[in-house]
């Protein structure tokens, strides 16, 4: 599975981007929202991990760009904002998922592999639906 992880805290990427890649993850990293939306757009990801509060464009502002650009990959999105109003803003842009710091990375992971079982049931079935035509 292919993620990219859009983390501009350089240890909270390499907690992330470690403990994927220790299981069997390719794991691509941009620091800011302007180079995830580029690596996004242009890359074959599985899932996408996206960090709210980044230098010069916000988490969600990104998503909706990604979004409105027809960018269909899953997103979580892994933020210290926790109250609700911030989970449902999260939500409302476009992400699948929403996880607030600190987290467990059992849980992250728990959900990047649920994420990335829809993306591969998708992918099936897409491909069913070519063959039979």
């Amino acid at each position: 599975m292919n993620i990219l992880l859009i983390e501009d805290d350089d240890e909270i990427a390499s907690f992330v981007r470690k403990g994927l890649q220790e299981q069997q993850y390719v794991v691509e990293h941009a620091a800011s929202a302007e180079q995830g939306i580029l690596s996004a757009s242009s890359g074959t990801y599985d899932v996408i991990i996206f960090d709210r509060l980044l230098p010069g464009m916000d988490g969600i502002d990104a998503v909706r760009v990604l979004r409105q650009s027809k960018v269909q990959t899953p997103i979580i999105m892994l933020t210290a904002m926790s109250g609700i109003d911030d989970r449902v803003a999260g939500l409302e842009a476009g992400a699948d998922d929403y996880l607030v710091k600190p987290f467990a990375f059992s849980e992250l992971l728990a959900r990047v592999r649920a994420l990335g079982r829809r993306t591969l049931s998708y992918t099936h079935l897409r491909a069913h639906e070519t063959d039979s035509y």
